[in-house]
Parts: structure tokens; C-alpha cells; sequence
């Protein structure tokens, strides 16, 4: 293992092209983090410091953001209208014959031109996102009073800060290793890592070492966990009808279907947490108000989630139910039917066409059960150990957790397969 190991080092090394991606790669997450330093101008450290203690919202906007949020960097929004330009891109593909087609049917040049529909709709997104995050942050005291040209002047770069995200995740795309705009949370989160340390060994308790030996433990489990989950397919055996053309015979060859238990990735304890989240937002403007009626459902909506049981009940609902809404957009049984008629494929002992379609969808209902309770138990994990411990910083699995070992996965096969090319 080791001497494999060292073997693919050499080759890295050695390969010019292979070294070229790798060091493109670092030079865009440098770039990355500079512009993540660089704070736009009238900010309170203080108060925004303590907005983002209390403020579970925020802190999961911050994630994405890579980190850029915490301190109203140019770039405080991160990729996040990106992320939800291509949410509402594949949500309008479920109305919009024209656009599934689009994305599952014209090949690498409908999926480029779907591509395109998710930049173009980012650019409104983001100077809409930049404007109510001002203007929130604004009225919570953390921007101090700036006339309006200057609040434009901050709209306008947090916006374009937005974008040059999204440009240099393309460019880390075509150029380097990885999908860019996964790279570049994946940054975000680990450079959110130090903190995080320190702050477990600032409230260090001599008397709680077998708690800190018992969190570690639980660590390395639910990480091994999330690793098996993430890359466990279920093989569906397909078998191609032997064909005879001009006295060759072509065909009678035996493979499988992958179909992944974890088919919906992160997006549905995003959707979960979007929903959930978003009457936070509304209740930071209700405590304010002076009127009783409104006021009261502020109340209402606080007491709500600093119940942290009923809270993680409702967020472990919300993502079991996406999971399975999601798989269902993304995964069509019909569709893969007709790919593997037309291919002159069937799997053994179903009939082709609707047979086919059924006992598909059969079989990925029953393995997304397993990868819906799975995401919800990631997804509320964090709450219910900080519950259970009284430490904040105890955080096992949630969001992040499953981000970094995905990224971290997915670079780890691009770039062998980037090394099997050159050693072939």
C-alpha cells in the first residue's frame, strides 16, 4: 500500500500536466482565502461577532460561504447563489419537458448549455442575495449607517464577489482537479478547522478526558459511517441480447446498474435546512416589532427553536422527506427503461419497458429508505451530542462532515483516474 502510494507521488510529481492541475488547484483555493480576509467597509467586529454566536442561520450560510461570512469578507455570500441557481434549474426541469431534455437527453452539449441557464440566473440571484443580506445586517447594528450610494457601492462587489467565485470554481473545473465549486466549500470548512480546535482545548477539563476520548471515537465512527453510506451502490445485473451483424457476433455481455443508497447527496439537508432556517430570518424582524399579535409569534417561533428535541425532530422529518422528493427528480426508472431497450439491454428475469421501469423503482425506494434515515441522522447528530453535552463545540457529522468526504472522495478518484491515463 505505502509503496503504491509513493509510486503515485513520483508520478504526480514527475507528470508536468498532472503537476499543473494539482498546483492550479492550490493557487485557486490561495486566492480563495486572500479574498475571504478582505472585509467590506463599515463593519462592527463586535456585534457581528455576536450576531453569528446566537445565529444558527447565519452560521449555516457562513459554511457555505467558505467561511467568507463570518466576516463580511468581498466575498460573503461564497458560491450560495450558485448552489441555488442550479436547485431551481433542476426543480424547473420537473416542470419543463424542454429543459429535462435538455439536461438528460442532448448529451455533453445540452448539459454544457444547462450549465450556462445556472451562470446566467446566478448573476441575479446573487445581487438579490447581496441586497437583503446588507440590508438584514444593516438593521441588526453590524453595518454602521452608510449613505446609499455607498450601500449600492457594497451590494454591487459582494455581488461580483459572488461571481468571481463561481469563475475561478469553473476555472478549477476545467483546469484543475475536482469539481470547483465543491473545492471551494470544501476550503471554507477546513480552514474553519483551527478555530474550532482551539476552542476545544481553551475549555479543556482534566476531569472530562474520557468524554474527549469518547467524542474522538464517535468521530472516527460516524466519519467511517459517512464514507460507506457515500460510496455504497446496490448492483442491478444487466445482461446485453447477443447481436449478429455481417457474421460477427456482437453483444452477450454481462454487467450491472449501479444505483447509489445515497442518490441525493447533500441537497436535501440543504432544501431541509432553507425551509427550517427561513423563519429565523423572519423572527429576527418580529422581536422588534411593537405590535402584541406579531411580537407573540415571534415568542412563538423563539420558544420553537431553542426546544432543540422538537427542533431536530422536525429538521430529521423535513431532510427523510426530501431525500426521497429529490431522488425522485434526479432518478427517472422510466427514462433508464427506454436507455436500455434501445441498447438492446435488459436485466434478467424482468420484462422489458414498464416491467423494467416498476422493478426499478421498487428497488430504489427501498435503498433510499436507507439513505433518508441515514442523511437525517447525520444532519441532527450535531444538535443532539451538543445537547447531550452541554459543548458547543462537540459537533459530530451534520452539513459539513458530509461535504468534506465527498470532496475529498471525488478528488481522490479524479485524480487516479488522471494517473491511469498517464501510466497507460
Amino acid at each position: 500500500m505505502l509503496s503504491t502510494f509513493i509510486q503515485k507521488l513520483k508520478l504526480i510529481v514527475s507528470d508536468e500536466s498532472l503537476r499543473g492541475r494539482i498546483l492550479f488547484l492550490l493557487a485557486a483555493l490561495v486566492v480563495f482565502r486572500v479574498l475571504a480576509t478582505i472585509p467590506i467597509p463599515g463593519v462592527d467586529a463586535l456585534r457581528l461577532e455576536s450576531l453569528f454566536t446566537n445565529n444558527q442561520f447565519l452560521g449555516f450560510l457562513n459554511l457555505f460561504s467558505g467561511g467568507g461570512l463570518s466576516n463580511l469578507s468581498i466575498v460573503m455570500l461564497g458560491v450560495g447563489p450558485y448552489i441555488t441557481a442550479s436547485i431551481i434549474m433542476q426543480l424547473m426541469s420537473i416542470m419543463s419537458p424542454r429543459i429535462k431534455a435538455l439536461y438528460t437527453e442532448e448529451g455533453e452539449a445540452g448539459r454544457q448549455k444547462f450549465t450556462q441557464y445556472s451562470r446566467m440566473l446566478t448573476v441575479p440571484l446573487a445581487f438579490v442575495q447581496a441586497f437583503g443580506f446588507l440590508m438584514l445586517l444593516s438593521r441588526q447594528g453590524i453595518i454602521v449607517d452608510l449613505t446609499f450610494f455607498a450601500f449600492m457601492v457594497n451590494v454591487t462587489v459582494v455581488a461580483a464577489g459572488s461571481i468571481l467565485l463561481m469563475w475561478i470554481g469553473e476555472l478549477v473545473s476545467e483546469f484543475g482537479i475536482g469539481n470547483g465549486v465543491s473545492v471551494l466549500i470544501f476550503a471554507g470548512i477546513v480552514a474553519s478547522l483551527p478555530s474550532t480546535v482551539s476552542q476545544v482545548i481553551y475549555g479543556y477539563d482534566p476531569s472530562q478526558i474520557p468524554m474527549y476520548v469518547a467524542f474522538i471515537a464517535a468521530t472516527i465512527l460516524v466519519t467511517a459511517a459517512v464514507v460507506v453510506i457515500t460510496e455504497a451502490e446496490r448492483p442491478v445485473p444487466v445482461t446485453y441480447a447477443k447481436q449478429v451483424r455481417g457474421g460477427k457476433s456482437y453483444g452477450g455481455v454481462s454487467t450491472y446498474l449501479p444505483l447509489r443508497v445515497n442518490q441525493a447527496g447533500v441537497i436535501p439537508i440543504i432544501f431541509a435546512l432553507s425551509i427550517i432556517l427561513f423563519p429565523q430570518m423572519i423572527m429576527q424582524f418580529l422581536l422588534s416589532a411593537s405590535n402584541p399579535i406579531l411580537l407573540t409569534i415571534a415568542n412563538g417561533l423563539n420558544w420553537f427553536f431553542n426546544n432543540t428535541w422538537l427542533y431536530a425532530a422536525i429538521y430529521f422529518i423535513l431532510v427523510f422527506a426530501f431525500t426521497y422528493f429529490y431522488t425522485a427528480v434526479t432518478f427517472d426508472p422510466q427514462s433508464i427503461s427506454n436507455n436500455l431497450q434501445k441498447s438492446g439491454a435488459f436485466i434478467p428475469g424482468v420484462r422489458p419497458g414498464s416491467a423494467t421501469a416498476e422493478y426499478l423503482g421498487h428497488i430504489i425506494t427501498r435503498i433510499t429508505l436507507v439513505g433518508a434515515v441515514f442523511l437525517g441522522t447525520i444532519a441532527v447528530l450535531p444538535l443532539a451530542v451538543q445537547a447531550i453535552t452541554n459543548n458547543p463545540a462537540f459537533a459530530i457529522g451534520g452539513t459539513a462532515l458530509l461535504i468534506v468526504v465527498s470532496v475529498v472522495l471525488d478528488l481522490v478518484r479524479k485524480t487516479d483516474a488522471q494517473i491511469s491515463i498517464r501510466e497507460y
